[in-house]
């Protein structure tokens, strides 16, 4: 999920216990829709609402990534190779201060920041980037009615990860 803010700043979380920022993002399970889905992470992951967020727009249709072969737990089953996933693009409508990444007993985040939109294409680790890309061009126009803010040449260019400066996240 992509999750912006009254200024066109996106949530990046950082996962516990790792140098490595990302979109909260989840599973779907056995039964469930995209979109409770969608709600069962928003809560799980930021402790946020259905009515703390309005749901802007989707992806078309479904982005795949396959996950490098190191990164593949071949013992764990099922085993995953990587993921398919429909995008959703929100906007907060409640102050960021809501934002709890302690909602559940096992958080996967521990401390967040508001980034600009592609800022995300440039930290996100490689096998990522591809869906991160597909997603992020196809909802900027949702985001961004008069024009996306212009995106960068070359991301991914091995800058460090990010870090939250004071204020700017919890």
């Amino acid at each position: 999920m992509i999750l912006a803010n009254a200024a066109g700043e996106l949530l990046w979380a950082r996962r516990v216990g790792q140098d490595a920022w990302q979109f909260p993002q989840g599973g779907i399970q056995r039964n469930e829709s995209p979109e409770a889905a969608l709600y069962r992470e928003l809560n799980e992951e930021v402790g946020l609402a259905p009515s703390d967020v309005a749901v802007l727009g989707a992806t078309r249709g479904w982005l795949h990534y396959r996950l490098p072969r190191h990164l593949i737990r071949r013992r764990q089953r099922p085993t995953c190779i990587g993921q398919k996933q429909v995008w959703f693009l929100l906007r907060l409508r409640t102050a960021d201060t809501r934002v709890r990444l302690d909602a559940t007993p096992a958080p996967e985040f521990d401390t967040w920041s508001w980034v600009p939109y592609w800022y995300p294409l440039e930290e996100i680790v490689s096998f990522k980037r591809e869906v991160y890309a597909q997603a992020l061009d196809e909802l900027a126009p949702v985001l961004f009615p008069e024009g996306p803010p212009r995106r960068p040449v070359n991301p991914g260019t091995g800058r460090p990860p990010a870090i939250p400066q004071p204020g700017q996240g919890r």
